[in-house]
């Protein structure tokens, strides 16, 4: 037993002491830099959204209003011919659509210029109908958008002369 006892190493273990309350790096970047990081993100991001504005004394800029022509309260219509055309259809069976717009114009003087360029509008018209489907028509939101495309082809077509809206008198899809 005593040579158990004399020979060093065998059995023994050493244990090596570590520092209590030292900053290892995961506790400095976890309790240091992340929320350094993220107040300085938080700052800039009030700074950039003008939030610290009124803190830093800063002025906020005055709006300018464009001065707009003034209205002219009279509504100026114009009425297009009555246009029939076949709608795009997949199957045996056509479809037609009977349609009569007016337009309203921003001017009365307009009335005289739009019937030079009428034949380039309906001609506008009836390439974009032909290709609609009947499923294209339906519903309000359907006839929302046909007004919008109508309102920008004709707009297109009719370039110095402003029309306004695209009014629906009848329309009749068979």
């Amino acid at each position: 037993m005593a040579e158990q006892a004399a020979t060093p190493g065998a059995g023994d273990v050493e244990i090596e002491a570590t520092p209590k309350g030292g900053m290892n790096g995961k506790k400095l970047v976890l309790f240091i830099i992340l929320p350094i990081l993220l107040l300085i993100g938080a700052v800039a991001g009030a700074y950039f959204s003008g939030l610290l504005d009124s803190l830093l004394g800063k002025a906020p800029e005055p709006v300018v209003e464009e001065e707009l022509a003034p209205v002219e309260s009279k509504a100026v219509f114009y009425d297009l011919p009555e246009m029939l055309v076949n709608l795009n259809s997949s199957g045996r069976k056509t479809n037609y659509l009977k349609i009569s717009i007016s337009l309203e114009l921003a001017r009365e003087a307009d009335r005289a210029e739009i019937g030079t360029v009428l034949p380039r509008i309906v001609d506008n018209f009836q390439v974009y109908l032909r290709e609609l489907r009947i499923e294209d028509l339906r519903g309000s939101a359907g006839l929302q958008r046909l007004r919008e495309e109508l309102l920008i082809r004709v707009n297109t077509a009719a370039q110095p002369i402003q029309v306004r809206d695209v009014l629906f008198k009848e329309m009749l899809v068979q």
